[in-house]
């Protein structure tokens, strides 16, 4: 259970991290000042692999 824990953030700013992973692509930094806050911003806006 502890190691699903520690990709919560990633998963945050890396809604595709699995295939992040897989390809071994960059990882989107997540920005906190958007953590727990009412709208859109930090839950939508974080950008996908292409």
């Amino acid at each position: 259970l502890a190691d699903l824990v520690a990709f919560g953030k990633l998963f945050i700013s890396n809604p595709d991290l699995p295939k992040r992973f897989e390809l071994n692509a960059s990882i989107a930094q997540w920005d906190e000042s958007t953590f727990y806050t009412p709208g859109k911003k930090g839950y939508t806006d974080y950008p996908l692999l292409t």
